[in-house]
């Protein structure tokens, strides 16, 4: 299975606005510039998030975005699934409909047991897990 940048840049967005919103509401351009995302595709992101109730905007000359849950509440298996959408490995994990051996693979249940795996271990992880490495490695958190 392979992420897409939704996922990747979602995490950064988030973590960016973790590690600046101790003053306040953190401004959607200020979040692209440091993680080298361009605002057209990190406004479709935040539009997700938003939806999803993990961040909110604030409009105005000292606007800006926030988070609405703690970090350590943010599991990164969540996160995965809210922006990627259908996260299955293959299409009759989730709709044995799609496939007329379904029923019957003996392979599926492997399939199955990596999306799971893969998924246990994304939600051992939080936002404040990557908070904390942040702050230890603070060379990779451009200004």
């Amino acid at each position: 299975m392979k992420l897409t940048t939704k996922s990747r840049y979602g995490t950064r967005l988030l973590l960016d606005i973790a590690l600046h919103s101790a003053n306040g509401p953190v401004p959607s351009k200020d979040s692209a510039r440091r993680e080298e995302i361009s605002l057209k595709y990190l406004e479709k992101i935040l539009k997700i998030l938003k939806e999803a109730g993990y961040i909110k905007g604030k409009r105005g000359p000292n606007g800006g975005n926030v988070l609405t849950k703690k970090p350590e509440d943010i599991s990164l298996g969540k996160l995965t699934q809210i922006l990627e959408g259908d996260t299955t490995v293959l299409d009759c994990e989730g709709d044995v409909t799609t496939c007329q051996r379904a029923a019957v693979c003996l392979r599926r249940s492997i399939w199955d047991d990596a999306n799971q795996a893969m998924y246990k271990m994304l939600d051992s992880y939080t936002l404040s897990d990557l908070v904390k490495d942040a702050r230890l490695c603070p060379m990779d958190r451009p200004e």
